[in-house]
């Protein structure tokens, strides 16, 4: 089917081709029959059926919406009830006010939710789809949106292209609970902690230390930590934090030891949190040693975004070496990848588009694409850019690298240049729904360029369809053009 016959058939299903709201029966493009002459005389509403069906008859639109509304309204089980709303609505599109077609959208709806088994229902979606026409003609943005989707629908434009799932990030658990009186040292413990052996009592005094001169609070705190029962750990991870915030000479020692060995996970993982705020060469080291040498991933996991959140110089080069570790799980090389994106520092940049290129691993590449784009700089733009240009590079991770470098400060002409020099049939698709999600000019006039003249029938469909979705005052000229060919 030519063009020409799919948007005529397009624009006249849904009623677009009409110059107004169409006539009644014998007019030659109303409903193809009356409502049905009385049936159920038994039925409360069938005097008022009558009436409006008579009204209707006569063309009294305003007198039929009124009657056959009533119907519905007053007698809501009767039989007729249903069928009621579908002439209501017909008669309210007739009147042709704005108002009105409104109004009958609202009762075709009405219909639609109320009655799932009425006998017109397969014309009220025909004349559903005649008041969006109708309204659209007249500047409806709503139903310009629903005209336009059901046009796309007939005419069977390409599906858009899926933009590729961006990588989860790691959502980093908080090592401590919310603290419950708003202080950060009022750790949660099981209620039976603190109700057996005077816990309680223990850790009021644990609580007191903070007031203490940190080097006579140390050795106390140490004992605590050494302790391995069940029965202390709620006042283990009081003393985690205690460690932290007193700032004594070997915090980084005792807070390593207590994340490599103690018994309960939860002390474990404050242990590495605490060890990020402590903010010295010695925690970088000591989370740098947990991230390399532990087997507890959910530790690691603590680790690798302990040393993202620590922001010195050394614990970013930490976190780089990590991620560059082969001999380490794919998921946490995926995080430390990401929260180096994050920071946003140049050196993090640098490394990671030159990390690219000494990874094997798919799912690694698409973290790197993704944290490079999160970065917005216009190198990192440029790089994505050259990633998808490059033809010995897998498809799918060149439409990844396409699909966020359209999210970064990238001219449109780069990818309207690209989209010349690709030959690449699913390259050129995804440039053009690139194209499509830039919005400017350039980009309209590099769509219009490939509707008019590209070789590839499927490929000036798809920008024909994009066009048609952007609010370029060119684009009605161009499918009256296309009409008349």
């Amino acid at each position: 089917m030519s063009w020409h016959a799919i948007w005529w058939a397009a624009l006249a299903t849904v009623g677009l081709a009409a110059s107004g709201p169409s006539p009644v029966q014998g007019d030659g493009d109303g409903p193809d029959r009356l409502p049905l002459a009385s049936v159920a005389q038994g039925d409360p509403a069938d005097s008022l059926y009558r009436q409006a069906r008579s009204a209707l008859t006569r063309r009294d639109w305003p007198r039929a919406a009124t009657l056959f509304a009533s119907i519905e309204s007053r007698f809501p089980k009767s039989a007729y009830a249903a069928d009621a709303l579908y002439w209501q609505a017909f008669a309210l599109y007739r009147l042709g006010s704005q108002e009105s077609l409104r109004r009958a959208l609202t009762v075709l709806k009405a219909q639609r939710s109320k009655y799932t088994g009425a006998a017109t229902r397969g014309d009220a979606a025909a004349l559903e789809r005649r008041i969006q026409g109708e309204l659209a003609r007249r500047g409806d943005p709503d139903a310009a949106a629903a005209i336009a989707a059901a046009t796309a629908a007939i005419a069977a434009p390409p599906a858009p292209p899926a933009p590729p799932a961006p990588p989860s990030p790691p959502a980093p658990s908080s090592p401590l609970a919310p603290p419950r009186q708003g202080h950060p040292s009022v750790v949660p413990c099981a209620e039976e902690e603190n109700d057996s052996g005077g816990d309680d009592i223990k850790v009021a005094a644990l609580n007191a230390l903070q007031q203490m001169d940190p080097e006579r609070a140390a050795p106390v705190l140490r004992k605590v930590l050494a302790r391995r029962d069940a029965a202390s750990a709620c006042l283990r991870r009081k003393a985690v934090f205690l460690v932290a915030q007193q700032q004594a000479e070997g915090a980084e020692t005792t807070l390593l030891e207590a994340a490599r060995s103690d018994p309960d996970a939860e002390v474990r993982e404050q242990a590495v949190f605490w060890l990020s705020q402590v903010g010295t060469e010695r925690s970088v080291a000591a989370l740098d040693s947990i991230a390399r040498t532990t087997t507890d991933p959910n530790l690691q996991d603590k680790a690798v975004f302990a040393l993202s959140q620590e922001g010195s110089p050394r614990s970013m080069q930490a976190l780089r070496a990590f991620a560059e570790r082969s001999d380490v799980p794919e998921g946490a090389r995926e995080k430390a990848i990401f929260w180096l994106g994050q920071s946003g520092t140049p050196e993090n940049a640098a490394f990671l588009r030159g990390l690219y290129g000494r990874l094997q691993g798919a799912e690694l590449k698409k973290k790197v694409l993704f944290s490079v784009s999160q970065m917005g700089t216009p190198e990192g733009g440029s790089w994505l850019v050259q990633v998808a240009r490059n033809e010995r590079e897998i498809p799918e991770l060149r439409k990844q690298a396409l699909f966020w470098a359209q999210q970064c400060d990238v001219p449109t002409s780069e990818f309207a240049n690209l989209y010349g020099s690709s030959q690449d049939r699913e390259m050129r698709e995804q440039l053009i729904f690139v194209l499509s999600q830039r919005g400017d000019k350039a980009a309209a006039d590099k769509l219009f360029e490939i509707a008019k003249g590209d070789p590839d029938r499927q490929l000036r469909k798809k920008a024909l369809f994009w066009l048609g979705q952007m609010d370029d005052p060119r684009v009605p000229e161009l499918l009256q053009r296309i009409l008349e060919q």
